[in-house]
């Protein structure tokens, strides 16, 4: 029944609703009396309630198992962005409020990476952090040195991405923090975030490490016997990450699809063979909003990881040039473009169009390396076009450029290339894809119509939900605020979405979360 006596108290307009909606960590009613419809944080005798939802503050979203074992106070992560673009002081920033985030040690040579880790660690005193691992295969150096380097470190996180399929060192990290608890249950000191795209490549991670490789790692000595019979238990991956479309190394799938089928193979293989512990399945790709990351908590997902939307911010290793390219994209303005760590494999990345001609001068350079043997075999006309309008420099002087270049980073790549011609023209054609990258993070005015800048559509869906708020300015774009917003309004949006389910009708301009300075810390406004 409706009461015939209104009652005071009541929130009744759009923005007294909102502001109710807002307080996640109180009830919501949507109730009717005598003056229509209001809504109030209790339920009020006499009155009719038309729906309700409990509090949902925004460490409530996710498994709580994610929080527990990563020493986090949030189901969210910043994945890595390589080239060291999620920087030291991004991971400091973002772990000082309770964010787990991964290093970009991918392409960073050993001593930057060594040297960031140290201070990662002196600063945050034992805080939860990552480091990425990326698939390195033609480059198994910078694979070995990143896991010796995070083994020194005692870095209890790796974040391994790009994976084809398992390789030594990410197998060695693994078994390498494998201990006994005192109940007798191994215990998985160094735990593995497995960033994958294909079902094929999460069952590896899924189920123990190949025995085979096993076997290599005991008789070299880099793990134990015991440690080799522990593997036996335990999967490779504490936490898989379906990663959808994303920036980036991408196969530009669908999360809707994706990330169901990833927790269906997790459930078969946990049901074949019977771990004690569930391993959880997180969803990347697309998440640049706080509507989109209540969409993949909606699918089941247990964490959620942004990429995209952390480049533009105040603390990513990036200038401050391609900060406001990023800023100015929209949702359509990506490409896929050859990959600089996997071109002989015609693998892609999805990077930015909008501001840059890269993705056009790369693929230029693939279809060239597939049509000829050698640089030496390349029409001359085509080969002046090239170093005219691409390399702006003659391809033999790339190629001592390329040889001092890995005298530092991998000397083998060059033994390799000597008496392989096509190997050589690879490399060269490498040069200018990995220093692309480069030109994007120095800011190099005179190339910046070569910028790659790794880039997936939740960087326009992010630019347009900031547009008109105090976000739209890269100069307010700071990491952990970024992650605060997309956390709490992943909540707000979750309680919209419940009441909307329940049949209740809200005022449009009550569901909308709307980004406004936060202190820090307590998620309040400034």
């Amino acid at each position: 029944m409706v009461t015939t006596t209104p009652i005071s108290g009541l929130a009744r307009d759009a923005g007294a609703v909102h502001n109710r909606l807002l307080q996640l960590d109180r009830p919501f009613y949507l109730v009717r009396d005598a003056q229509g419809v209001a809504a109030c944080d209790s339920a009020v005798p006499g009155v009719q309630v038309l729906a309700a939802v409990p509090p949902l503050p925004a460490p409530a979203l996710g498994d709580k198992e994610f929080l527990t074992d990563h020493g986090v106070g949030h189901a969210y992560m910043a994945g890595s962005m390589a080239n060291r673009i999620a920087s030291a002081d991004m991971v400091i920033a973002l772990a000082e409020q309770g964010f787990l985030a991964s290093y970009g040690a991918a392409g960073v040579v050993a001593h930057r990476v060594d040297a960031d880790l140290a201070r990662i660690r002196a600063v945050l005193r034992g805080r939860s952090f990552a480091c990425n691992l990326i698939h390195s295969p033609n480059e198994p150096a910078m694979e070995r040195s990143t896991i010796d380097l995070c083994l020194m470190h005692e870095v209890r996180t790796i974040e391994a991405s790009a994976f084809l399929d398992l390789t030594p060192q990410i197998v060695r990290y693994r078994i390498a923090g494998l201990t006994r608890g005192v109940d007798g249950t191994v215990v998985a000191g160094n735990k593995v975030i497995a960033k994958v795209s294909r079902t094929e490549v999460a069952e590896k991670f899924l189920r123990p490490a190949p025995e085979a490789m096993v076997r290599e790692l005991l008789a070299s000595g880099a793990i134990s016997a015991e440690q080799a019979e522990w593997s036996r238990q335990i999967p490779v991956a504490d936490d898989i990450t379906a990663e959808a479309d994303s920036g980036g190394h991408t196969d530009r799938r669908p999360l809707m699809v994706l990330l169901p089928e990833i927790i269906s193979v997790r459930g078969r293989v946990q049901r074949e063979l019977g771990y004690p512990q569930r391993i959880r399945i997180g969803a990347a790709g697309g998440i640049g909003t706080p509507a989109a990351a209540a969409a993949a908590f909606a699918l089941g997902s247990a964490y959620v990881v942004t990429g995209s939307i952390n480049q533009a911010t105040v603390e990513a290793g990036q200038s401050w040039q391609t900060k406001r390219l990023l800023a100015g994209a929209g949702v359509n303005d990506c490409d896929m473009a050859p990959s600089a760590d996997m071109f002989e494999m015609g693998v892609e990345v999805q990077v930015l169009k909008r501001g840059t001609m890269f993705a056009t001068k790369a693929k230029r350079l693939y279809d060239v390396y597939r049509a000829h043997d050698g640089i030496e075999q390349i029409p001359a006309a085509e080969r002046n076009s090239l170093e005219e309008r691409i390399f702006q420099r003659p391809l033999d002087d790339v190629w001592q450029e390329c040889i001092t270049f890995f005298q530092e980073r991998d000397p083998g790549q060059i033994s390799r290339a000597q008496d392989n011609p096509k190997r050589r023209m690879a490399l060269i054609f490498r040069w200018y894809l990995g220093l692309s990258s480069g030109w994007s993070i120095s800011g190099n005015e005179g190339r910046v119509s070569d910028y790659q800048v790794w880039c997936g559509p939740a960087m326009g869906a992010f630019n347009n939900w900031a547009g008109g708020t105090y976000l739209a300015a890269v100069e307010n774009r700071r990491a952990a605020e970024l992650a605060t917003h997309v956390m709490r309004g992943a909540a707000f949006t979750s309680r919209v979405t419940q009441l909307r389910l329940a049949g209740a009708r809200l005022p449009a301009s009550a569901c909308s979360y709307v980004p406004e300075p936060l202190e820090l810390g307590t998620g309040r406004n400034r």
